[in-house]
């Protein structure tokens, strides 16, 4: 591996982890009521595919720092569903 794909795959996954934050947040304060969840509907698919993408060019980089990301949008819009909605 590259110093480049190196530096890409920590810096992509540094910066995906990041997301862990708004996680955090909802989880902590129980409330998403201010989250728009389309945002999340729509960054979900594009994750995986990107995740799938970057399986079928056997890019670390790519697999990895996107699927963190989907993880953290699962979890935001777990938290959505849980403390965001309107009872």
């Amino acid at each position: 591996m590259s110093i480049l794909a190196t530096l890409a795959t920590v810096v992509g996954a540094i910066g995906s982890i990041s997301g862990f934050a708004q996680v955090h947040k909802i989880f902590k304060r129980k409330s998403a009521k201010d989250i728009s969840i389309m945002l999340y509907i729509f960054l979900i698919p594009s994750a995986l595919v990107w995740v799938l993408y970057g399986l079928e060019i056997n890019s670390l980089a790519v697999i990895l720092t996107n699927a963190i990301w989907l993880v953290v949008f699962a979890f935001i819009a777990l938290g959505w569903y849980l403390y965001g909605r309107s009872k």
